[in-house]
């Protein structure tokens, strides 16, 4: 049986450079952008992505990683035709990944999540009704096997915390992109981050807007969603230490956030999925009303009823941290996560209005959950819990 096969070599560039044509001039080579200029033709070889030293973005090294996914290893005759509900959640554990997941089962997709090998594995995407294949972006030869059969692929990963931001967030998604393209994948999601094309000296912010036209100009059908920030994160970051009577930890920037619910985003992408009038286009999702740190947890205590004990860090002083950790090798991805002071410092508001999304997908806007709902939800179960759990305790003390 004759096999898929993928180009047989990908070789990496450390061109970086988004404000350049050509990335292999020396203009492009010093300037230490990155680039999404890479060709995608199949019978070339394949600049797959930049080195994945994050201490220096200019640095050129080339890696032949041979890819090869054999149509008879899957039992996949050539020429099946592609089921238009068969998808591919990548970064399916994730915030938003598990709702794409919940949301795509419950409308009737055969869903497929990519989750990297793990000690503790994905059993509750399986007891969804999903199937689970393991898979690894900063291994591109583990990728392509999960593309076979698949015709939408959305993607939802990022990288871990301890991990260069480079490794997946860039590297990982040219690589899926291009075999996206070389698989004919018919339909590709990518979530990016709203106003990336303003902040470039924010590591991931840059990446993030060169993955978008890398993606634009690879030829597949697309759809970029911008996203402005996930309600679900404030639970660890703000109730659940204020509930526990634990430091909650602020700044005194002024920078405002729209906040959105995951489910939320999860039905508006689906809506998106189906409509192909929005094929190619670039949308911003964006909560009801943007609210800065200090108005979330002034919310988060009226609804637990009690104080928090805000420790706040000046910005002034996460950006001389990132200045340090820069001149050191090891914190240099400690410096790039740092970056983000750099826009919390310049007033600036994650939010866009929602009027023409909204009238494009056919959604009312009053359907949207508002973060006073979801707080309050949140807060109300949990107390509601500890209640219970109290007069339990109660119940159980023996008296003499």
């Amino acid at each position: 049986m004759a096999a898929l096969r993928l180009p047989t070599q990908l070789v990496t560039r450390g061109t970086l450079n988004h404000h350049n044509s050509s990335p292999s001039s020396a203009t492009a080579a010093s300037s230490g952008r990155l680039s999404w200029r890479r060709s995608l033709k199949p019978e070339n070889s394949i600049p797959l992505f930049p080195s994945s030293s994050s201490s220096s973005l200019n640095r050129e090294r080339s890696i032949v990683v041979p890819v090869t996914c054999s149509a008879a290893a899957v039992n996949l005759a050539p020429g099946t035709p592609v089921r238009p509900t068969s998808i591919l959640v990548v970064g399916a554990t994730g915030t938003l990944g598990r709702q794409i997941v919940r949301r795509a089962l419950d409308e009737g997709y055969d869903v497929r999540c990519l989750v990297r090998p793990r000690p503790a594995p994905a059993d509750f995407l399986r007891d969804w009704g999903a199937t689970v294949v393991n898979a690894d972006l900063s291994k591109p030869e583990t990728i392509p096997a999960t593309l076979v059969g698949i015709h939408t692929v959305i993607d939802c990963a990022t990288g871990r915390p301890e991990e260069p931001i480079k490794t997946v967030d860039w590297e990982g998604k040219v690589a899926l992109i291009q075999c996206a393209k070389a698989m004919g994948i018919q339909k590709y999601v990518f979530y990016s981050i709203h106003n990336c094309d303003k902040h470039p000296e924010v590591p991931l912010m840059e990446i993030k807007y060169c993955t978008e036209k890398f993606l634009q100009e690879s030829g597949l059908n697309h759809i970029t969603i911008r996203l402005c920030g996930f309600m679900q994160g404030l639970i660890g970051q703000y109730a659940v230490p204020i509930l526990e009577e634990k430091s909650v930890w602020g700044t005194d920037a002024p920078t405002r956030i729209a906040y959105m619910d995951t489910q939320d985003i999860a039905r508006l992408t689906l809506i998106a999925l189906r409509n192909d009038k929005i094929n190619g286009k670039l949308l911003t999702f964006a909560g009801p009303r943007a609210w800065t740190t200090q108005e979330v947890i002034t919310l988060c205590e009226r609804l637990a009823g009690q104080d928090a004990n805000v420790t706040t860090v000046p910005v002034s002083v996460l950006r001389v941290t990132r200045q340090i950790t820069r001149f050191f090798q090891w914190t240099n991805d400690v410096a790039d996560r740092l970056a983000f002071s750099e826009v919390l410092s310049s007033d600036t508001v994650f939010s866009v209005p929602m009027t023409e999304t909204n009238s494009l997908l056919g959604v009312d806007q009053k359907d949207m959950v508002t973060l006073e709902k979801y707080l309050q939800d949140y807060f109300s179960n949990i107390l509601k819990k500890l209640k219970g759990l109290k007069a339990q305790s109660k119940q159980s003390d023996i008296y003499f």
